[in-house]
């Protein structure tokens, strides 16, 4: 098969949501592959999750604080998604 080499290699994510966050997806957790190469901003693309990037969500890679968007995520990356926090 040569064809086979032109394949893109995928990355396979574990998304971790939490608080109001894992109400409206209906999960804490989603595993998803990605290609090689995807962003942080391209995962939350797909799951139209841009939008609260800039109301304050922010963004854990491996248990740490990525503000970088643009940051390719690797294979076996866990990404949480950290809606802000509201208190009294």
């Amino acid at each position: 098969m040569e064809d086979a080499q032109n394949y893109d290699r995928a990355i396979k994510v574990t998304m971790l949501m939490f608080g109001p966050l894992a109400e409206k997806m209906g999960t804490r957790e989603i595993e998803v592959n990605m290609p090689d190469g995807t962003t942080l901003i391209q995962l939350a693309e797909r799951f139209e999750l841009e939008g609260m990037l800039d109301s304050g969500m922010r963004v854990a890679i491996d248990g740490i604080v990525e503000p970088n968007t643009s940051r390719e995520l690797h294979d076996s990356a866990e990404v949480a998604f950290l809606p802000p926090v509201s208190g009294g």
